[in-house]
């Protein structure tokens, strides 16, 4: 580019050196009409060559440093020349009708599902989308989010309306005959119990302790003595051990009927728990002292904490981008792209967005502009504009040289001619 400059400059500096010198050569030459006409051309192409090499200069400096009025435009003029510049960019060529025009053009959506689709394939992909995931995990502070859950939770918890509850449980005791179920372990408990030494000494001792505190007079006081005279501790605990084992032999059978009449009232008395009130209010007023002294915040970070580091090595896997992510990516990016109305909400969306920025940035375009050029002194942005239409310009001063001489030919002919 600068070699080209440079050769274009020495061209035209060639050319109007060729003027000169063809002027000069011709003025000791004998007089003759060939003579009258080259001069008379090389003559012209000077005057065309020099004209034309002022003009030029006097765009961007004084021509030979002599400050001639109307001459190095560029540099006077440089304030005008930047207005006119930024209304011509926001004026003429990027008005805001001109961009919302070009973008409305535009299938963004079209380009953006196809380079998303060829995209998700490459290794930058894979290596950015995880690197983003793990961010993201990483950023969720479970110290923060605890305390939510656990308010959460027992907002949650005490909402739960028991009345919808207990019934089903009631009703789950009697499927699963969990009634007796629970007869038949107190039985197995009271039997094991009665039939220990201990306990039939302890019986033996309260049923002696009760007949000697018994009050009676006359013939009755006369019988309790004979009774306890005759028995000791060890009988009468050996007769109420008996008595106890045989009644819970007699619990035990499925058939027996005081076991069914017990059954059943037992039953009555769990139906009627479904529609006791009081029962209710004690349970939520149970229920609410539970959960307001219960603290899982730490229980709940240390789970949280867990999951988020399960999370990060799940995503760690070698195996996740190609078996989770991407198929998940891709199934989701078909079946958007298969929805034409919400792929022509999108893209609405984003025209419309990018017409919003462009009503309150527009003017920011010319404000850009000047930024740049104001950042550039005077003698660099002449430079710049002249080593960007310099080869043009010398070209204005080659065909300057040899229109002049051209036409000085034709003028010296014809007056030679008459």
């Amino acid at each position: 580019m600068e070699k080209t400059k440079k050769n274009t400059r020495h061209l035209a500096t060639i050319s109007l050196a060729v003027m000169a010198a063809g002027f000069l050569i011709t003025i000791p030459l004998e007089p003759s009409l060939w003579k009258t006409i080259l001069q008379g051309g090389f003559e012209a192409g000077l005057v065309g060559g020099l004209a034309d090499w002022f003009a030029v200069t006097a765009l961007f400096r004084h021509p030979l440093g002599v400050p001639i009025p109307h001459t190095a435009l560029l540099p006077k003029n440089r304030d005008k020349i930047t207005a006119k510049i930024i209304s011509m960019i926001e004026n003429d060529w990027l008005t805001k009708e001109s961009i919302r025009s070009k973008i409305h053009s535009f299938q963004i959506s079209e380009n953006l599902f196809t380079l998303a689709e060829k995209e998700i394939q490459s290794q930058a992909a894979k290596k950015n989308i995880i690197s983003l995931l793990q961010h993201f995990i990483k950023l969720i502070d479970v110290n923060k989010i605890a305390p939510i859950l656990e308010k959460e939770i027992k907002v949650r918890l005490k909402e739960v309306d028991i009345k919808n509850y207990l019934p089903l449980l009631i009703d789950q005791i009697s499927h699963r005959k969990y009634d007796e179920k629970t007869l038949d372990f107190v039985l197995k408990e009271v039997d094991e119990w009665a039939k220990r030494d201990s306990t039939k000494y302890r019986l033996g001792g309260m049923a002696v302790e009760m007949i000697e505190n018994i009050k009676a007079d006359g013939f009755m006081q006369f019988a309790l003595r004979s009774f306890s005279s005759l028995v000791n501790e060890e009988k009468l605990g050996n007769i109420i051990q008996n008595l106890i084992v045989k009644g819970v032999d007699s619990f035990r059978d499925p058939y027996n009927q005081n076991r069914q009449t017990l059954l059943h009232h037992i039953q009555q008395k769990l139906e009627s728990l479904k529609s006791d009130e009081k029962v209710y209010e004690e349970l939520e007023h149970f229920r609410t002292q539970i959960i307001d002294r219960w603290q899982p915040e730490e229980k709940i970070i240390k789970l949280l904490t867990e999951l988020q580091q399960k999370a990060l090595d799940f995503i760690a896997d070698p195996n996740f981008y190609d078996q989770y992510a991407l198929p998940f990516i891709t199934a989701n990016l078909k079946k958007l792209k298969a929805d034409e109305e919400k792929v022509h909400q999108f893209e609405a969306w984003i025209k419309g967005q990018i017409s919003n920025f462009i009503d309150h940035n527009h003017s920011k375009i010319g404000t850009l502009v000047k930024e740049n050029l104001d950042k550039l002194d005077t003698m660099t942005l002449t430079n710049m504009i002249e080593s960007n239409v310099g080869k043009d310009l010398q070209w204005i001063r080659v065909n300057g040289a040899v229109c002049g001489f051209l036409i000085g030919l034709v003028l010296v002919g014809i007056k030679a001619l008459f």
